[in-house]
């Protein structure tokens, strides 16, 4: 019994022994088939992450790229807005310009269309004048037989007809001048007229052409009758 318990024992033993040596094994082929997982699995992790880093490096520089394309383009905008500013102020001054020009053709034209209907009335009131001035010596001609002429020096020269009435185409002569100081100067008159000096004076004084013309007349026809 003793040999048959020592017996069992002995295999108890050699049972836990090759249990032991089996487990042993086994746990080492886990043990290395663990550690292979992990070396593997850290290998996948390693260059998935060193992948993901090297993306993440990638956006960062695509990033810092961008950000570098965006202050360019801020200045860009800002020196274009810069330049829109400086044309505004240049446009704001044309257009003030060319209101002042436009102002001033205005008042240019306005003061041209006084100047012109000024000039028109003027010379409305010549030609009106002169009309008048040719009905008169058209009239002092035909019917009371007077003359007026323009001749050198700037003197106008009346003649005078229908005063003498045995020769009514008889020429009576006066003419008249303005001298240096701007007066009315008799410097001829055919037949002379022994009134002729007062009335220069007079017609100095009252400054009365026609009153003058008209006793002119009558001097030469006082004349005739002597």
């Amino acid at each position: 019994a003793e040999d048959e318990l020592t017996l069992f024992e002995n295999d108890i033993k050699e049972f836990w022994i090759q249990f032991k040596i089996s487990h042993g094994a086994e746990q080492n082929n886990q043990t290395s088939s663990l550690r292979d997982l992990c070396k593997d699995t850290i290998e996948a992790l390693s260059e998935k992450w060193s992948k993901k880093l090297k993306e993440e490096d990638l956006m960062i520089d695509k990033i810092q790229e961008y950000n570098n394309e965006i202050l360019q383009q801020r200045k860009y905008l800002a020196e274009k807005e810069e330049q829109l500013t400086e044309i505004k102020l240049k446009l704001n001054q044309e257009e003030e310009q060319q209101k002042n020009l436009n102002d001033s053709i205005q008042e240019l034209k306005e003061e041209l269309v006084k100047k012109m209907e000024i000039k028109s009335s003027k010379t409305k009131a010549a030609k009106e004048k002169a009309e008048q001035v040719s009905k008169i010596k058209t009239l002092f001609k035909e019917h009371l037989g007077l003359e007026m002429r323009r001749i050198q020096d700037e003197q106008l020269q009346f003649i005078f007809r229908h005063i003498d009435h045995k020769d009514p185409n008889k020429p009576y002569m006066c003419t008249l001048s303005i001298n240096e100081q701007g007066d009315y100067e008799v410097t001829s008159c055919t037949p002379p007229l022994d009134c002729i000096a007062e009335l220069q004076l007079k017609l100095r004084e009252t400054n009365n052409f026609s009153a003058f013309v008209a006793n002119i007349r009558k001097a030469f026809t006082a004349l005739s009758y002597k």
